[in-house]
C-alpha cells in the first residue's frame, strides 16, 4: 500500500470551480462602499469578525515564530490579526502531564489563547480537525482532516467561510513545500492558497452566499512563513530587497528588534514572553530573556506569494526523477497556478546506508547484552541528525542487527552523560522523543511514501520508580502500547550505574510488520534521542541514516537485506490505524464565547439561514 491511496480526491465540481477561479480573480470582490482588499483600502466590516490579517496554521503554536510581526503590525500599523488553527494539537507531546487526545487539545487551546493575547490577538478560530502523529505527507493529512462521511473539501470550505466572515486584506500561512516539513503545516498552507483563490469567487461554495448570508471576499496579499531563510540581521533587514533562492519570489522581513511603545520591550521579547506559554510543547524551558543585542536581532521572513489578489509569477524550473510525494506536490502547484513553488522541492537525497543482517542458528537472548556470537555483523554508527551536536561522551551510539527465523534482533549501545526524565511506564509510555529513548523504524517492502505503512517502535530504556524499559508504537501503521499493537515484540535494557549510558535490545517479529517483507528491499532506520534534561524536552538526536526528517521520511532509510529469509506468501497489507480523536469547540467555553461574540459558527461550520449575518448574535450549528 502506497501514499497513492491517500491522495486528495477532488470532486469534479471543485475542479471546475478552481479552474474558473483563475479568471474570476481578475475581478476583486467589493464591500458596501465599492472597495476591495486588492485596492489596499481597509474593508468596511460586513461581519463582527472582521480582522485585517488572518494567519492559517495547523496546530496551536504554529504562529509563535511570527508573533513579533503580528504584535508590531497591530501596535504600529493598527492591523489586527486573527488565527485559524485547524487542529488543537492532540497528537503532540505533553511536557507537563499525561494528558493526550481531546484533553490535551483543550489544554493547548488555553495555552495558545494566552500566548497570542500577549501579541494583541483576540480571536482564534479552531476547525476541530484531528491532529495525529508527525507525518511528512500532506495527502495523508488531508485524508484524515476530510474523512468520510464528510466531503473531501470540508476543511477548505470552512477556511473559505472564515475568509468571507473575517474579510482580511492579508493572509499569512505556513510553508507548503514538502521536504523536512510537517504534513500538517504543508496542508494548512495548501488550504490557505486554495482558499485565497476561492473566497472571492461566488461560484465557490455558493451555499455560503445564497443560504448563509456571506459575500465573496478576495484578500489582497498572501504571505508564507519562511523560517529557513538566511537573511541579514539588524534594522536594515526590514528594508532589504531579497528573493527566495528556491522559488524566486520576493521575501519581506519584519525586524524583531524594534521596541514596543507600550511596554518598551523589543518585539523579540514580546514573542519570547508569549512562546513560554506553550508549556506542553516544552517552550516554557526557553530562557525568559532575549539577551541578543537588538542590533543583532533578525527579521521574521515571509515569502510573498500574491499581491493585489493575484499570484506573483516566477520562473519555473522543472525537476526530473521525482519521488511520489514530490511529484504529487508538483502536480498540486500546477493545479493552483503556482508551479514555481515546486522549484527544487525535492532535495538531492544522499545515498542511503545498507546493511546485511546475518542469520543465526540460535536466537539471541533478549537481556540487554550482546552475548558471544549473537551479533556477528558490523557495528552501524549512529550519527548526529538533529538538535545540538554533542561530543562522543555526551551522546554517541552504535547498533547491530541479527536474525533468527522470523525474529529481527536489534542491539543498540548508547553513551550518555546525563539521564533524562524517567516516565511512568503504565501511564506515560508514549511520545518517546521527550526523553532518552531508542526508536526503530522498518519499511517492510522499501516502497513507502509515508510512515502509515511502516512499523515504528520507541523504547524507553528506564522508567519511573526504578522501572525497566517499556515500548510503544508511534507515527506508524498501528500506534499504542507494544503489548497491544505488536504481539511478540520483546524488549530489554541495561542502564549503567553510575549513569554513563545504556543498552537496548529488541526482538521484532517480521510477520507482525504491516506488509510481507521483501528481503532484498526492506529499509530501516535506528535513532537515538538524547534529552539531558528533566523537563520532558528532547535535546540531541542521532540516526543510522541521518538526513532530513530521519524518523518520518522512509525515502532516507537504509536498505536492510535479509539473506536466507523466506517470507510467507503475499497477503493484504494492513490498513493504517490513525487516531482521529479531536477536541470539540462546543466543549471549550472560550470558543463558545467567541462564537457568540462574533457570530461565526463553532468550527467555522454553516451559519443558519434564519438568523442575521451580522449586527447580532448569529445562530450556529456544528457539523462533523
Amino acid at each position: 500500500m502506497t501514499q497513492n491511496l491517500f491522495r486528495r480526491s477532488w470532486s469534479a465540481a471543485l475542479v471546475a470551480t478552481a479552474m474558473a477561479c483563475a479568471c474570476a480573480l481578475a475581478v476583486p470582490a467589493q464591500d458596501a462602499a465599492g472597495r476591495s482588499a486588492a485596492d489596499g483600502a481597509a474593508p468596511v466590516p460586513r461581519d463582527p469578525a472582521h480582522t485585517d490579517v488572518v494567519f492559517i496554521g495547523a496546530h496551536p503554536d504554529d504562529e509563535f515564530q511570527s508573533l513579533a510581526t503580528f504584535a508590531q503590525w497591530r501596535e504600529r500599523g493598527g492591523r489586527r490579526t486573527g488565527l485559524v488553527t485547524v487542529t488543537r494539537g492532540e497528537g503532540g507531546g505533553n511536557a507537563v502531564g499525561p494528558e493526550e487526545g481531546a484533553r490535551l487539545g483543550l489544554i493547548r487551546e488555553t495555552e495558545e489563547r494566552e500566548a497570542v493575547g500577549l501579541a494583541g490577538i483576540d480571536n482564534v478560530f479552531y476547525l476541530d480537525k484531528p491532529d495525529f502523529w508527525y507525518t511528512l505527507s500532506a495527502p495523508l493529512t488531508s485524508s484524515v482532516w476530510n474523512r468520510a462521511p464528510g466531503p473531501p473539501t470540508d476543511t477548505l470550505e470552512r477556511i473559505v467561510r472564515l475568509l468571507r466572515a473575517t474579510t482580511p486584506a492579508t493572509v499569512v500561512t505556513m510553508d507548503p513545500r514538502p521536504f523536512d516539513q510537517h504534513g500538517g503545516h504543508q496542508e494548512a498552507a495548501r488550504l490557505a492558497v486554495e482558499a485565497f483563490r476561492l473566497a472571492g469567487d461566488p461560484r465557490a461554495f455558493p451555499g455560503q452566499i445564497t443560504d448563509e448570508g456571506y459575500r465573496p471576499w478576495r484578500p489582497s496579499r498572501l504571505l508564507a512563513q519562511n523560517w529557513g531563510f538566511d537573511g541579514p540581521v539588524g534594522p536594515s533587514c526590514a528594508t532589504a530587497r531579497l528573493v527566495d533562492p528556491h522559488t524566486g519570489l520576493p521575501v519581506e522581513g519584519v525586524w524583531t528588534g524594534a521596541r514596543s511603545r507600550s511596554s518598551g520591550k523589543t518585539f523579540a521579547q514580546v514573542e519570547r514572553d508569549a512562546a513560554r506559554r506553550y508549556v506542553t510543547q516544552g517552550l516554557g524551558s526557553l530562557p525568559a530573556t532575549v539577551d541578543t543585542p537588538p542590533g543583532r536581532l533578525p527579521c521574521e521572513w515571509f515569502t510573498v506569494l500574491a499581491r493585489a489578489g493575484a499570484p506573483l509569477p516566477a520562473t519555473v524550473r522543472e525537476q526530473s526523477g521525482l519521488k511520489p510525494l514530490y511529484a504529487e506536490f508538483r502536480d498540486w502547484t500546477r493545479r493552483v497556478g503556482m508551479p514555481w513553488l515546486a522549484n527544487g522541492a525535492q532535495p538531492d537525497y544522499p545515498a542511503a546506508p545498507a546493511a546485511e543482517v546475518p542469520a543465526l542458528d540460535r536466537p539471541p537472548v533478549v537481556d540487554g547484552t550482546a552475548g558471544p556470537g549473537e551479533y556477528p555483523g558490523p557495528e552501524l554508527p549512529l550519527r548526529h541528525w538533529a538538535g545540538p551536536d554533542c561530543a562522543p561522551g555526551d551522546c554517541s551510539a552504535t547498533a547491530r542487527l541479527s536474525r533468527h527465523g522470523d525474529g529481527l534482533y536489534v542491539f543498540v549501545q548508547v553513551t550518555d552523560d546525563r539521564m533524562g526524565s524517567a516516565l511512568d511506564a503504565r501511564n506515560d509510555c508514549k511520545r518517546h522523543w521527550r526523553t532518552d529513548a531508542v526508536e526503530i523504524g522498518i519499511d517492510p517492502r522499501g516502497d513507502s511514501d509515508d510512515t502509515s505503512t511502516t512499523f515504528k517502535t520507541g523504547v524507553l530504556p528506564f522508567t519511573a520508580n526504578g522501572g525497566g524499559p517499556c515500548a510503544e508504537r508511534d507515527g506508524d501503521n498501528h500506534q499504542g502500547p507494544a503489548d497491544v499493537t505488536s504481539p511478540g515484540l520483546a524488549v530489554a535494557s541495561r542502564v549503567t550505574a553510575p549513569y554513563r549510558g545504556y543498552t537496548v535490545e529488541v526482538r521484532i517479529p517480521l510477520s507482525g510488520l504491516p506488509a510481507v517483507v521483501d528481503p532484498e528491499r526492506m529499509t530501516a532506520n535506528v535513532l537515538v534521542y538524547d534529552s539531558d534534561t528533566t523537563d520532558k524536552v528532547g535535546k540531541s538526536r542521532l540516526a543510522w541514516s541521518p538526513f532530513g526528517s530521519a524518523q518520518a521520511d522512509p525515502y532516507v532509510w537504509g536498505t536492510v537485506r535479509l539473506p536466507g529469509y523466506t517470507p510467507p506468501p503475499d497477503g493484504p497489507a494492513s490498513p493504517p490505524r490513525i487516531p482521529t480523536e479531536a477536541a470539540r469547540s462546543q466543549d471549550s467555553p472560550a470558543s463558545v464565547a467567541q462564537s457568540e461574540r462574533l457570530g461565526v459558527p463553532l468550527a467555522a461550520g454553516p451559519r443558519l439561514p434564519d438568523r442575521p449575518a451580522a449586527g447580532g448574535r448569529a445562530a450556529w450549528r456544528e457539523e462533523r
